[in-house]
């Protein structure tokens, strides 16, 4: 997986497998978008696009709309992994 946080022009941040990174667009898979709990300075995630067929359907976005590609932070990303990879990962808690 190529996680990385993709910043729209409209305002949204977008986690998503960058797949491709063409001259005039990109290549992404399994979009979401953090969104505010009711809990102060908790946050959740949605499909940036629930009308999708499923997941792992590829979307191209021009880069019109992009603002910036850029690394997320760590638990994000082991977030991501979680809710889209075939093998969940296990917490980084040692067993004493």
């Amino acid at each position: 997986m190529n996680i990385k946080l993709i910043r729209m022009w409209s305002g949204e941040d977008v986690i998503a497998d960058l797949v491709e990174q063409k001259e005039d667009s990109i290549v992404v898979v399994n979009p979401i978008v953090a969104v505010p709990t009711g809990q102060q300075g908790q946050i959740g995630f949605a499909p940036w696009s629930p009308l999708l067929k499923a997941k792992g359907v590829e979307l191209e976005i021009t880069n019109d709309y992009v603002v910036y590609i850029s690394e997320t932070q760590p638990e994000v990303e082991t977030e991501y992994q979680n809710m889209f990879s075939v093998i969940q990962s296990p917490n980084k808690k040692l067993i004493v």
